[in-house]
């Protein structure tokens, strides 16, 4: 197979191979393949369960189960808060 590749895309898989992980293109475009292979299962992992965790919440609403907004976002802004502290 032969494709055309912007200068950029040329660029940066000479660059790859210049830092000696890749010894060529073939090998660049291969591990970019593979990573991206590995982002699209873990996206649908994603959204296989953000659909089933809205249904989730779906239900609870249907219930009656609800929480305060501002409680909601009190939560959310700790747990940033946290994820934050934890990242420095």
């Amino acid at each position: 197979m032969n494709i055309q590749l912007k200068a950029e895309y040329e660029q940066f898989i000479q660059t790859r191979i210049a830092t000696g992980r890749y010894e060529n293109a073939e090998d660049v475009i291969a591990k970019a393949l593979k990573l991206l292979e590995e982002w699209e299962k873990g996206y649908k992992e994603w959204e296989e369960e953000t659909h089933k965790k809205i249904a989730v919440g779906l239900a609870s609403i249907e219930r009656g189960d609800v929480i305060d907004g501002e409680v909601v976002m009190a939560r959310l802004s700790e747990k940033l808060r946290q994820q934050k502290a934890l990242a420095v």
